[in-house]
């Protein structure tokens, strides 16, 4: 059976532990699929020279944050992990992109402070994929068309970030306030998905040439890049699925996408 492929729009480290609309749609979601062989994330918090792949049997739960709640920093996600899947992981990839298997990373909580909702049981192997910092979006998109097979072999990938990302600009004040966005972040984040809708690739892809909005909502890139990775990973027919399409604090979405 084919497994969806998913854009997952993360915010903030306390949905872990929150009940709240985008944890709720989480667990809905993950309630919803079959269990997979093994999930697989791309998150916006792993960052490296070139593409490296956990191959840990017992990956670590990373607490990549400062300033949080202790409750924060005491949730732990133990699911396996698979040095076997792993290697299958890099096999595909070869020929596109070198990439190497490393224990000394984890999950992070780009990643697990979706799992921990979206499957909380913790059962099946969980790895993650490092975005490669050196490397051109047109290669994090063709790294994701590489892995599109491994979605009819039981893998579920997800790209973990924000479409609309500029902490700096956040309004702290108004965290709570529900739907509130600056002018300029409702403008990229309708012009992202409008371009997803229409599967204009090329142009999510060249995404400084998309305008003032969008340079302010991708300020920092490698919350948007993990967007390039599922396009890849989606297929031609596959229609888009838009969810948790919020704004928080006027200058971060939630939006996230699903494929299949």
């Amino acid at each position: 059976m084919r497994l969806p492929a998913f854009f997952i729009g993360h915010g903030t480290p306390m949905n872990a532990i929150e009940k709240n609309d985008f944890s709720n749609i989480w667990r809905s979601v993950g309630e919803s699929l079959p269990a997979p062989r093994a999930v697989v994330c791309i998150s916006a918090h792993w960052l490296t020279r070139g593409t490296q792949i956990t191959a840990n049997k017992k990956p670590k739960t990373i607490h990549d944050f400062g300033g949080f709640p202790k409750a924060l920093f005491e949730v732990q996600y133990p699911a396996p992990g698979s040095p076997e899947i792993a290697a299958e992981l890099r096999q595909t990839l070869a020929g596109t992109a070198h990439a190497t298997l490393t224990e000394d990373w984890g999950l992070d909580h780009g990643t697990w402070s979706v799992l921990v909702h979206m499957h909380a049981q913790a059962d099946v192997p969980v790895l993650q994929i490092s975005i490669d910092a050196t490397a051109s979006p047109d290669m994090f998109f063709k790294i994701g068309e590489k892995l599109r097979p491994l979605r009819d072999k039981g893998i579920l990938f997800f790209g973990s970030g924000n479409l609309v990302h500029n902490l700096g600009l956040v309004d702290w004040r108004r965290l709570n306030e529900k739907g509130f966005a600056f002018d300029w972040a409702r403008e990229a984040d309708g012009l992202m998905r409008k371009l997803i809708d229409e599967k204009n690739w090329q142009r999510l892809t060249d995404f400084k040439s998309l305008g003032k909005s969008a340079e302010l909502a991708i300020n920092s890139a490698e919350h948007y890049v993990p967007l390039l990775y599922v396009l890849g990973l989606s297929h031609p027919a596959e229609k888009a699925q838009f969810f948790n399409a919020e704004a928080v604090g006027g200058a971060l979405t939630m939006t996230s996408v699903r494929f299949g």
